[in-house]
């Protein structure tokens, strides 16, 4: 694990945490900039290995951009590349958040395994892996999160990234359903802290994955007549991490324009 700093953290702004920004057209990017531009330092994780072996592959100096265009926004920043296949990797990221930015309000993750397959050609190691990053890394992330929570209550979030895509995709529909479940019994178990804890599902966004035939069916199956772009998901995470959101708690939100 790897990390880059770029300036230190405000003594006015709360840092959120946020996972999967590792490409500058993703959500997890469009997430960091919305977030950025609304007060907050952004603590960031990317794992270029997982984009490299991808179809759209990994893209080149993505951190570099996203990182100054977070500066642009007033955000304090670093940068950790991590693996979060590695169960040892939640705590070190926290440390060096912490290390580095100051203690964590928001932890929002966007980090994802997610390879096409189905119920007679996944393999156990793809299967494995799937539940290390999809639901293990969740739950780790968020174990830290409340070990070391210590902002005034009230103002702690937890958002987590979902799909209820299974069928051709068993394993990551899997592992992400299993993760929806570890982070809405964070609403109830870290009540203690006043942190709230939902989960959204963005339906299908374009972030370079679609082919034209995937485009054309999402297309047609949403009745705005529009593809879902990562600034509709990065709303969301916005007002949910405001103070006008903390009376949505425990909740799976679906953000996707009718999609069906």
């Amino acid at each position: 694990m790897t990390t880059r700093t770029e300036q230190p953290s405000s003594a006015t702004r709360p840092l959120a945490l946020i996972t999967g920004v590792g490409r500058t057209v993703g959500i997890g990017a469009g997430i960091a900039q919305r977030l950025a531009a609304s007060g907050w330092d952004i603590a960031f994780t990317y794992w270029n290995p997982y984009d490299a072996r991808m179809a759209w592959g990994a893209e080149p100096d993505a951190t570099e951009a996203i990182v100054r265009t977070l500066s642009e926004r007033g955000a304090a920043t670093a940068a950790i590349e991590a693996d979060l296949a590695d169960p040892g990797t939640p705590a070190r990221v926290f440390d060096e958040a912490e290390r580095r930015l100051g203690p964590v309000t928001a932890l929002v993750m966007s980090h994802c395994e997610s390879v096409d397959s189905g119920l007679l050609d996944t393999t156990v190691e793809s299967f494995d892996r799937h539940f290390a990053v999809n639901t293990r890394a969740t739950w780790l992330l968020i174990r830290e999160f409340g070990r070391r929570f210590t902002a005034e209550r009230g103002t702690g979030r937890i958002i987590s990234l979902t799909s209820d895509h299974t069928v051709g995709n068993l394993p990551y529909g899997a592992s992400k359903g299993a993760m929806d479940r570890i982070t809405l019994a964070a609403a109830h178990e870290l009540a203690h802290l006043g942190v709230t804890a939902n989960v959204i599902n963005p339906g299908p966004v374009d972030t370079g994955w679609m082919t034209e035939e995937v485009r054309a069916h999402c297309l047609a199956a949403t009745p705005l007549g529009r593809l879902g772009t990562p600034q509709d998901t990065a709303h969301l995470v916005d007002f949910l991490c405001s103070r006008e959101g903390q009376w949505v708690n425990g909740q799976l939100l679906k953000s996707n324009g009718g999609f069906a």
